[in-house]
Parts: structure tokens; C-alpha cells; sequence
């Protein structure tokens, strides 16, 4: 029985998994990789270098525009050589599993997005809400957390007072560990998450 090779480039913290039949799961950050460029493709190669590749898992985001749609062509070229499945994850997915968390990043023009969890099961799809109507698009009893915390996380403190966690960023190992306990959250043909179209009118 092969792997399921699971990959998130959503956030410059890019990192590679291997699930194995057993359910046991061996991770790698791909430290300095350049989500613009292809180095990090090599990388991917040598970690599942004499392995059966039975189907592969990528983080759809938001996040990082180029380092999504290079994870997603990766998969399915591999996918065209080697006839494994392709299958997609929202990015947040990999925060979840411990009590309730609010994953909020910033969607830019003011807006952030949301992604909302009961352990293991996505209480909402992404969401996108803007900065004034933030603090009521998240329920009490969650605490937050953000990719973004360099950008927004002072004005995340400001909302959310204590129940702001700070910076916390998803890795494949995240979410090897969501879909794992929920497999029903993968998703076939995978795309981007994309927050606002491409051009405004």
C-alpha cells in the first residue's frame, strides 16, 4: 500500500507529509523554499523517492496565490505519471482539532476571512466579513488564531482581547491529522480558495 503525500504551501511555512496505511504520518518544512520559484518541487521528489504515491492532498488555501496553484500543478503532473488521486483541503483545516478555533487571516481592502472549527468538523466554509462586523462573525467560546499575525494581529488583540492566540500557521502535517479524523472533508478536483475574483469591474 502506497502514501497519501499531503502538501501546504499556503503560508511561506511550506511543509510536505507522508500518511502511511497505518495512519502514522512523517512530516518535512521545506525551510527557504521560495513559493515563486520551483525549488522546493525536488524536494517533494527526494521525500517520496521509492514510494508508492496513492493519492495527494493539497492545501487549498487562501493564502498565498503562487504557492497554491504551484502545489496544485505539482499534483496533478504527478497525478497524470503516476495515476494517483488528487484531492484538496482548505489550508485553516490544518488548525483545527483542539476545542474550538477561529482561524482569521486577512483577505486585503480591509476584509478578513474566517474559517470556524468544533474539533476535527468545520463548523462554516471559508468566509470572508469586513473588519467592522469581525467581532461578531466570531461565536464566544472560540479562541482565534491567524496565519497573518504579522499583519493583523494587533488589530486581532484589539477585537478579540484574550481570546486571541497569536500566530499559528498550517502545516501537511495538520492536515494529514483533520482528515485523517475526517475524511469526508476531502474534497475531489481542488481549486484555490479564492476570497475576490481576480479583477474588479
Amino acid at each position: 500500500m502506497g502514501i497519501t503525500l499531503t502538501i501546504d504551501r499556503s503560508t511561506d511555512a511550506q511543509s510536505v507529509a507522508a500518511v502511511c496505511g497505518d495512519g502514522t504520518v512523517e512530516g518535512l518544512a521545506l525551510e527557504g523554499a521560495d513559493c515563486r520559484s520551483g525549488d522546493w518541487a525536488p524536494r517533494v521528489r527526494e521525500f517520496v523517492a521509492g514510494r508508492a504515491v496513492d493519492r495527494i492532498v493539497v492545501g487549498t488555501g487562501p493564502g498565498s496565490f503562487a504557492g497554491i496553484r504551484a502545489a496544485l500543478a505539482f499534483a496533478q503532473g504527478y497525478a497524470i505519471g503516476s495515476g494517483c488521486e488528487v484531492l484538496g483541503l482548505p489550508s485553516p483545516c490544518a488548525l483545527a482539532g483542539s476545542g474550538k478555533v477561529a482561524v482569521v487571516g486577512d483577505a486585503r481592502r480591509g476584509m478578513r476571512w474566517v474559517a470556524l472549527f468544533d474539533g476535527f468538523s468545520a463548523v462554516s466554509d471559508v468566509f470572508q466579513v469586513g473588519e467592522d462586523a469581525l467581532a461578531a462573525s466570531v461565536p464566544e467560546g472560540f479562541r482565534v488564531v491567524s496565519p497573518d499575525d504579522s499583519r493583523i494581529g494587533e488589530g486581532l488583540g484589539r477585537t478579540f482581547g484574550g481570546a486571541y492566540r497569536g500566530a499559528a500557521r498550517p502545516t501537511a502535517e495538520g492536515l494529514a491529522r483533520f482528515f485523517l479524523a475526517n475524511p469526508s472533508a476531502l474534497r475531489p478536483e481542488p481549486l484555490p480558495i479564492y476570497l475576490n475574483p481576480a479583477v474588479r469591474p
